[in-house]
């Protein structure tokens, strides 16, 4: 079992490290979406999967995530209302709050990504984790 937990954990960790590559090259509500998607899996993995790994490494890892997560929750949020009010008429001033919005959160989040990268978190994480 242990082997299987670790197996799956470095796929997810693998396809976590795709997706932000992904989300800091495109910055679009697909990518901001499959970023959240293979976040909240490999933090899932990392709960189910716990007993397997050095003590507490997988916390660290998990409250990390919930961070980006938070960051990136923000931008899906705001690509969804703008979803919804686009066939709504009159909804210019909201339309234009939202995107403005929208746009600092991306900036952020991308910026963030660039920091993540550049801080070697896969490379750290597997070392952590004994993958």
């Amino acid at each position: 079992m242990r082997e299987y937990a670790r197996q799956q954990t470095a796929v997810l960790l693998r396809r976590f490290a795709y997706q932000l590559n992904r989300a800091m090259k495109q910055g679009d509500a697909r990518a901001v979406h499959d970023l959240r998607v293979a976040s909240r899996r490999l933090s899932r993995a990392l709960r189910v999967f716990a007993q397997f790994f050095p003590d507490g490494a997988w916390k660290k890892i998990r409250r990390e995530l919930g961070e980006l997560m938070d960051l990136a929750s923000g931008v899906r949020d705001r690509d969804i209302a703008l979803e919804f009010l686009a066939g709504v008429p009159r909804a210019g001033g909201a339309v234009e709050s939202i995107e403005s919005e929208l746009r600092g959160l991306r900036r952020e989040l991308t910026l963030e990504l660039r920091r993540w990268r550049a801080r070697g978190f896969s490379r750290k994480w597997r070392r952590k984790l004994g993958l």
